[in-house]
């Protein structure tokens, strides 16, 4: 992967669908998430679609299904196929996993295997539709120390969430387990564990901002959210404590890379900040440069 070729890194999209057909989400939680977002068009493109899609922008994106079986009872498009489609585009796709916690001692080696064996840079958990508190000992901590000993990233999404919106009961999903103040125990748990917190973290945003400039590792990624509706404490932090912690992520295909930058442009973000957020911080962070 040629950095300096890139004109961002997009460090938040979604595998969505495998070579197989097979979606991740059920029928009820895609339309619904798709409603809630106002998608348009196609919302599940395949993996080699998605790397075709950021090569003609020019940019990098880290992918990533959601492994949320034991709560959702729908099997993930598979880490290995998201890994293997990342090997074969590499000069744009940077795979990430996502591991099922409830997965226990199984979940832990399949973790060390996809770093080992897949080059997997990362992990995304959704706490919310995995029906888990990130800092609950029992369940998630084992494969923290996978992640921190092989020197992976931990992606939490953090705040509320499109998936389960407007169906009843929310599909079940329960907002409570997204708060970023259980992130801050891992923070403390894991002090050399690399952790981004996922979206605004609406209704949570000033939890977020602490946690951020408290823990050296944690950064936060922009995703899931048009920049026009950032909170002011957000931009701010953004612009100052926060410069070199803050990541441009869109959450692709909900939203699309295009829609982000064009409303980023209109941000009040310093010119000396602005390439930190698109491409240089994520850059360090992945490791793709000399930090």
């Amino acid at each position: 992967m040629n950095v300096e070729d890139l004109v961002a890194i997009d460090v938040h999209t979604h595998a969505e669908v495998s070579s197989h057909g097979h979606s991740s989400l059920d029928d009820d939680l895609h339309d619904a998430s798709s409603a809630y977002f106002k998608v348009e068009g196609e919302r599940k493109p395949t993996l080699q679609e998605t790397a075709r899609y950021y090569r003609e922008r020019r940019m990098a994106a880290v992918i990533f299904t959601v492994d949320a079986e034991s709560a959702t009872g729908t099997a993930p498009v598979p880490n290995e196929e998201v890994a293997e489609a990342a090997a074969a585009n590499a000069d744009v796709l940077i795979p990430f996993a996502s591991i099922d916690p409830f997965r226990g001692k199984a979940g832990v080696r399949q973790a060390r295997r996809l770093v080992e064996e897949y080059g997997v840079k990362g992990f995304k958990f959704h706490p919310s539709i995995q029906g888990f508190f990130p800092n609950d000992r029992a369940v998630a901590y084992a494969l923290y120390e996978v992640i921190e000993e092989t020197g992976a990233i931990a992606l939490f999404h953090t705040g509320q969430t499109g998936i389960g919106a407007g169906v009843p009961g929310g599909g079940g999903i329960r907002l409570k387990y997204s708060n970023p103040l259980h992130v801050d125990d891992v923070a403390a748990d894991f002090p050399h564990l690399k952790i981004i917190l996922a979206h605004p973290s609406f209704p949570w945003q000033d939890e977020a901002l602490a946690v951020a400039t408290h823990k050296p590792g944690v950064h936060i990624d922009l995703s899931g959210w048009s920049p026009k509706y950032f909170p002011p404490q957000l931009v701010q932090y953004a612009n100052t404590l926060l410069k070199d912690k803050v990541l441009f992520g869109s959450d692709f295909p909900v939203l699309t890379p295009d829609r982000w930058l064009a409303d980023f442009g209109k941000l009040t973000i310093k010119d000396e900040v602005r390439p930190k957020i698109l491409k240089e911080n994520a850059a360090r962070l992945l490791g793709l440069t000399t930090p």
